[in-house]
Parts: structure tokens; C-alpha cells; sequence
């Protein structure tokens, strides 16, 4: 179930609690009500994946990513992902080696009407090693390019 957090605490630390936490989206406060609806829209668009034809299953050493039912499973045993984590991981898997930047895969998650800090992206990243255990000083999973983004690694 997608989670869009409102709220008056505007700070950088406040933000990247709640995205932290779990949130897809965290909107702060004064927000026009125009604005909540396209980010609901945006988050349910993203968490349907109905309009963009994908591979159903993708397998990456230990992954297996199944889009279709949106499960994970790393050497068999499923892991919990949120709407956004799941979405990055899905678009690291499919195209595995490339590297993106974090403005890529916030648009991919959040398509390109983003505004916000594209730093999210290293606290996805983070809590993705993390359900995956993987690790940012040793990664055998997603790799980070510095200076520029995050991949998958190959092989």
C-alpha cells in the first residue's frame, strides 16, 4: 500500500525520516490540494504499473524480482519492500550494469514532475541493501558509481 506523509516538520531530517520509514512521497505543509491529488495520482500510477509493458520476472544472482505479483525473494525468502524501493529495484534489474543517476530513478519513481531533494534516492538505496543484505562497503548487489548514481552489479 503506497504511504504519502503530510506534515508541517519541513526539515531535510524530517523528510528523510519519513522517507526513511517507509513513505513513497512526504509533502509538506502549506500544500494546495491540487498538488496532494497529482501526488496521489503519481504514487497509485507508479504502484499499478499498469501502463508500461515489463518483464514479469527478473532474476539477479539471489534476486528474483516478480513484477506482476511485485514480490521480492533473495535466495528464496521473501523480503518487504515499499512501493519506491520496489520500483528502483525493478529498474535496476532491468537493465543491469547501467548506471543511473538519482534524478533518473526519481523520475522513474515519481515520474517527471519530482520536486524535492534527489538525495532520497541514497535512503532508498540504503534500505534497500539493507532488506536485501547487501552492504555499501562491500556491495555484491547495487553498486554505487560516485559522483554519479547507483547500478546493479553483474555477475
Amino acid at each position: 500500500m503506497p504511504i504519502i506523509m503530510l506534515s508541517a516538520r519541513a526539515e531535510e531530517t524530517d523528510r528523510l525520516v519519513g522517507l526513511e520509514l517507509g513513505a513513497d512521497d512526504y509533502v509538506v505543509k502549506p500544500f494546495s490540494p491540487r498538488e496532494v491529488v497529482a501526488r496521489v495520482r503519481a504514487v497509485l500510477r507508479r504502484s499499478t504499473q499498469a501502463d508500461r509493458p515489463v518483464r514479469a520476472l527478473l532474476q539477479a544472482g539471489p534476486i528474483r524480482l516478480d513484477m506482476a505479483k511485485r514480490t521480492v525473494t533473495v535466495d528464496g525468502e521473501a523480503k518487504a519492500l515499499t512501493t519506491a524501493q520496489f520500483d528502483i529495484l525493478a529498474a535496476l534489474m532491468l537493465e543491469p550494469g547501467r548506471v543511473f543517476t538519482r534524478l533518473q530513478l526519481l523520475e522513474r519513481i515519481q515520474g517527471s514532475a519530482f520536486e524535492g531533494y534527489e538525495r532520497t534516492i541514497d535512503v532508498h538505496i540504503k534500505n534497500i541493501r539493507r532488506v536485501l543484505g547487501d552492504s555499501s562497503v562491500k556491495p555484491r548487489l547495487i553498486g554505487t558509481v560516485r559522483g554519479v548514481g547507483y547500478r546493479l552489479l553483474e555477475g
